[in-house]
């Protein structure tokens, strides 16, 4: 699956993109049933010749009324296409309900810094923010360019310096850093905030 946007993948995999949107189908299997103005009458007159020929479909958001004339092939066609879809749908909502995109959602931006604010988790907690941490970074962080890691405490702790190349070497690097943080790193109420800022000043960071 592609780390992009739902609204990114939907311009690819949606509905009318793949000409599946209701108007569209109603358009590949029948024709509109339409009013014209007559002039001699001074009203609008609907055609009348399809009546009874074939069956009808209103439904359509502004109303309008087709005749459909598609053979059952293309209906069938139509539905295989449908399901598939359908299929599609439910495994992008799989995955974006999974493993880290669950809770950090889908990381879109090349260059990151992810800022750590840890102060006040127990022990447990902490073991629990690691393991987090752990899988955005092997699930994710894997597939873009540059990251660094910034803990907010009193003296402030980064893994390095600046965002540095992804490399499998970094990211295992990374997550051995995470892993020998200590549980009480004091921290001051404008800890978070100042470790914002430092992750912000990295010009090559975008997010």
């Amino acid at each position: 699956q592609p780390l992009v946007s739902s609204s990114k993948w939907l311009q690819i995999y949606g509905l009318r993109r793949n000409k599946l949107s209701l108007s569209q189908i109603l358009s590949q299997i029948g024709f509109q049933h339409r009013e014209d103005y007559v002039t001699s009458l001074g009203k609008l007159v609907a055609s009348r010749y399809a009546d009874g020929l074939f069956p009808q479909y209103k439904g359509a958001q502004d109303g309008s009324i087709y005749n459909l004339t598609a053979k059952r092939e293309l209906l069938l066609r139509l539905v295989d296409y449908l399901l598939g879809a359908v299929e599609l749908y439910q495994q992008r909502l799989q995955w974006l309900r999974s493993e880290s995109r669950l809770l950090f959602g889908v990381i879109q931006e090349q260059s990151i810094g992810i800022v750590l604010h840890l102060a006040t988790a127990a022990p447990a907690e902490l073991d629990l923010c690691r393991d987090a941490l752990s899988m955005v970074l092997v699930e994710q962080v894997t597939h873009i360019a540059k990251f660094n890691l910034i803990r907010a405490a009193q003296d402030l702790l980064k893994w390095q310096e600046k965002s540095i190349p992804v490399s499998e070497h970094a990211v295992k690097s990374a997550v051995a850093w995470l892993w020998k943080l200590d549980h009480m790193t004091a921290a001051s109420h404008t800890s978070s905030a100042e470790a914002l800022l430092e992750a912000m000043s990295d010009e090559t960071v975008s997010s």
